[in-house]
């Protein structure tokens, strides 16, 4: 007995999106016992239309925990991108109006990274402030377009609202983009430096790391992330609003801690972020269908945050 308790907690160790994967399989079948019926394949493709978002949001999470960031602008950041491309698109045309609302973004992820790298500010500190300021210039911004009206590109809803065979048409977006995440992370030179900086950034630096050029780089891949990902959330909302993506910053920080990234950096990885999205998805219909409180929802829910990662840590042995 305690061999096999052993052998199961190296498995867990060495593969750690394992216990991951076992409490989202364990999390829907407590699904259809809520509510039988409930879990069918109306029910995936929606869970999946609505994880996609978060999921993406994620990523800009995970790719700065790595490296013991955070980055607290990335919904600000989306919903720029997604707010300036639909007032532009009745006057310009959506390929230059996606085209400027990516270039807005960009440039909010570098004005991050040379926060971080150059001016040396705390992450948390320099995407707050980089997020409260984009909020205070889309505010102004609106005043100035308040009367042009507004119009989503039909491939956007497409993507955001269509299902092919029962699937969400975002899968064409979110597949690729996620594959190109995964592999940039461990394949390549750019995703080692995260993790080396993450784990030691002196030593990383000694080695001839030049830290600066890899948060330039960190922080404007993950506000281009942002801003796509604003762009897709537009086409699944399809209503226009100075808050569309606001209320993805925090879960998306949960869901890189539920998928086991490390906020000390040096930890982690995309793929355990995007089961954390599921995760969240299938806590939220869990916690809907008890019509609770809005107030005793979210306790729970936060309650139930914390209660998956020191699980989560405790299996798999990381701390």
């Amino acid at each position: 007995m305690t061999s096999t308790l052993s052998r199961l907690a190296r498995l867990l160790r060495d593969r750690p999106i394992l216990p991951l994967v076992l409490l989202l399989l364990a999390l829907v079948g407590l699904l259809q016992i809520m509510n039988p019926g409930v879990v069918n394949l109306l029910w995936f493709g929606n869970a999946l239309k609505i994880a996609i978002p978060l999921a993406m949001i994620g990523g800009c999470q995970t790719l700065t925990m790595l490296t013991g960031g955070i980055d607290l602008s990335a919904g600000t950041v989306a919903t720029i991108s997604a707010f300036v491309m639909v007032t532009l698109v009745p006057l310009i045309g959506a390929p230059e109006a996606i085209a400027i609302a990516l270039a807005c973004a960009l440039v909010a992820g570098l004005v991050n990274g040379f926060g971080v790298a150059i001016a040396r500010v705390h992450p948390l500190i320099m995407t707050l402030g980089t997020g409260l300021i984009g909020n205070g210039c889309l505010l102004v911004y609106q005043r100035y377009v308040i009367a042009t009206g507004t119009r989503i590109p039909d491939f956007l809803l497409w993507l955001g609202t269509g299902k092919t065979w029962g699937l969400p048409n975002g899968l064409a977006l979110f597949v690729p983009f996620a594959a190109a995440l995964i592999w940039s992370q461990y394949r390549t030179g750019f995703g080692r430096l995260l993790y080396a900086i993450g784990s030691n950034e002196p030593a990383a630096r000694l080695s001839g790391v030049r830290s600066w050029q890899v948060y330039f780089s960190l922080y404007a891949r993950s506000g281009m992330i942002a801003g796509v990902t604003g762009l897709l959330y537009i086409g699944q909302v399809k209503s226009p609003s100075l808050s569309l993506a606001l209320p993805l910053d925090l879960p998306s920080v949960a869901a890189a801690v539920v998928g086991g990234t490390s906020i000390f950096g040096g930890r982690g990885g995309y793929g355990g972020t995007i089961v954390g999205a599921l995760i969240l998805t299938v806590l939220t219909t869990m916690l809907t269908l008890l019509h609770l409180p809005e107030g005793a929802r979210r306790i729970l829910f936060g309650l139930i945050i914390l209660a998956v990662t020191a699980v989560y840590i405790r299996l798999t042995d990381q701390s």
